[in-house]
């Protein structure tokens, strides 16, 4: 589990529950329960069912079925019905998220992780796909809030660090709590792999 660390004032810093369990990550292999998850980080990590269904735009009724499994799972909280219905809280501390954890190869995780990676990437074209039907979204420029790209490239150790380094940036500013200034809802999904280098052609420069 990560460790919490103190800034110089002695305040503490929360820190992310850790899905590191195979049956746990296997859990949000389906995309409603990462959905769930998502949107219940997106509103502080708490919310009752009655706002999680109007986020998703869909019946309470069919909600209950994944939150009892994350429940049962240990990724979920249920809380005392405060009037609204029923609530649920995340297993991470205020302040923190869920952090998915794998090690690459034939294992457990890893086969489960493929699974989760597989419906992260049907929930983001289903997302963009819908977006993109909106009129008024606006695709270009400083407000851009829609955006499909794929590239590949050489890197070395630092670029690789650099790059790590401005997604961990991204994911800061996504992580920040909604605000009357902060009303935009966005999703970002990102998918990063290494690539088999296979050899260069007959008379190629290889340090082209």
């Amino acid at each position: 589990m990560a460790q919490s660390r103190k800034s110089d004032g002695g305040s503490r810093k929360p820190s992310n529950r850790p899905v590191e369990k195979p049956r746990e990550i296997a859990l949000l292999a389906a995309p409603a329960r990462q959905e769930l998850i998502d949107t219940l980080e997106a509103l502080g990590g708490e919310a009752s069912v009655a706002t999680l269904a109007a986020q998703l735009g869909r019946p309470a009724d069919g909600l209950y079925y994944h939150l009892r499994l994350l429940l049962r799972g240990g990724l979920l909280d249920e809380l005392p019905d405060e009037g609204d219905g029923r609530r649920y809280r995340t297993k991470a501390e205020q302040g923190a998220r869920l952090q998915l954890r794998y090690r690459g190869g034939r294992n457990a995780g890893a086969a489960a992780m493929e699974k989760v990676g597989a419906s992260m990437l049907r929930i983001a074209s289903r997302d963009f796909a819908s977006a993109l039907r909106e009129g008024g979204v606006v695709t270009d420029g400083a407000e851009r809030e829609i955006c499909a790209s794929r590239t590949k490239g050489w890197v070395d150790s630092k670029d690789l660090a650099e790059i790590n380094r401005l997604l961990g940036r991204a994911l800061q500013l996504l992580h920040k709590p909604r605000s009357v200034a902060r009303d935009k809802l966005i999703a970002v999904t990102v998918v990063m792999a290494p690539l088999p280098v296979k050899p260069s052609r007959r008379g190629q420069d290889d340090d082209q």
